[in-house]
């Protein structure tokens, strides 16, 4: 299942992922995984989630971003919930690119809570995303 959280920027998105990422992490059986752009949540998300940068691995765009979750993926098959912050901005801001990406990343996550925000207005995003928001 993939669901998205857009919005204009400073509209909550980043706090909602947080604590959505931190009770999955406490209630969950498997393992939680966090991705984003940058360090900037390494004090918010609890230990017990693995928080990965997508800088550190050169991550930049909507291919890169569905190799890396498919990776993740293929090497645990424990994980039970992926949580994306930013990830519009990790795929280069290219929205049609992110667009394409979700239901060829919809068919590999079978079984596993997908949870991305993306800073794109609700009016502005295209159908195809708006169908995971």
């Amino acid at each position: 299942m993939i669901k998205l959280f857009i919005g204009g920027k400073g509209s909550g998105k980043t706090k909602t992922l947080i604590e959505l990422t931190n009770n999955a992490a406490q209630t969950s059986n498997g393992s939680v995984v966090c991705i984003e752009k940058g360090d900037k949540l390494k004090h918010e998300i609890t230990y017990k989630a693995r928080l990965i940068d997508t800088d550190a691995y050169a991550v930049c765009d909507a291919e890169a971003l569905y190799g890396f979750i498919a990776g993740i993926l293929a090497s645990n098959n424990d994980i039970t919930d992926i949580f994306v912050d930013s990830a519009l901005k990790i795929c280069g801001n290219d929205v049609a690119g992110f667009e394409a990406m979700l239901p060829k990343l919809e068919k590999i996550a079978d079984g596993v809570n997908v949870v991305m925000s993306a800073s794109i207005a609700v009016e502005e995003a295209p159908e195809g995303i708006k169908k995971y928001a």
